[in-house]
């Protein structure tokens, strides 16, 4: 099945991100259009795509998500039909990061990009999903909220991560980098703010 595309940002951008969505949201959620307009604002295009399991949700399959591995093939036919010009980036939220992680050598982007990369399931620091992590070459980028349920900055700090990978913290952020700001002093406004320039800054660095 051919992946349907929803665009954002102009279209002689340096950089074109290829976003995948997470687990328990469509590509279309509260969280993406936000993440995307910050990405935007910042002059970038955004191309987001959906797996089918949740595209088939719209017409009222009640389908949950499969294992992350299954749905790989699906990534790589986003980036076929993309046939971006520019600069390709990929990526993604939580679970469209890590799939993207798991294929970017293969695949060969300018980089990747992981918004709330999940390290571990919530609840289960000891079965972390970091083995490909520690020998990856792609250029990366993953921005993590540092009470982040899926990997805290804590957490992160013990893990062997390839040299190639750069984390942006967002303080006090959870896994959708919301901070509380009667701690933080942040809202959520400010990290959006932080996650497009860093990722533009981070692009023009590739």
């Amino acid at each position: 099945m051919t992946p349907a595309f929803l665009f954002n940002g102009p279209e002689d951008a340096s950089h074109t991100l290829l976003l995948a969505h997470g687990a328990g949201g469509a590509m279309d959620s509260p969280g993406m259009e936000a993440i995307t307009a910050a990405l935007v604002a910042e002059g970038l295009r955004v191309a987001r795509f959906e797996f089918s399991y949740m595209a088939a949700r719209r017409q009222g399959a009640r389908r949950p998500p499969p294992k992350a591995e299954t749905l790989i093939p699906e990534y790589h036919a986003a980036i076929a039909a993309l046939g971006a010009t520019s600069k390709l980036i990929i990526g993604g939220k939580s679970m469209g990061g890590r799939i993207a992680s798991m294929i970017a050598d293969e695949v060969g982007p300018a980089g990747l990009l992981c918004l709330g990369y999940p390290f571990h399931p919530v609840g289960k620091p000891q079965q972390t999903r970091t083995a490909h992590l520690e020998h990856l070459t792609t250029p990366t980028l993953i921005i993590q909220g540092t009470r982040d349920a899926f990997g805290t900055r804590e957490e992160v700090a013990g893990y062997r991560l390839a040299p190639a990978i750069k984390i942006v913290w967002m303080e006090d952020g959870d896994h959708d980098l919301r901070p509380r700001k009667s701690i933080s002093g942040f809202t959520m406004g400010d990290h959006l703010a932080r996650l497009g320039e860093q990722t533009r800054q981070w692009a023009q660095s590739l």
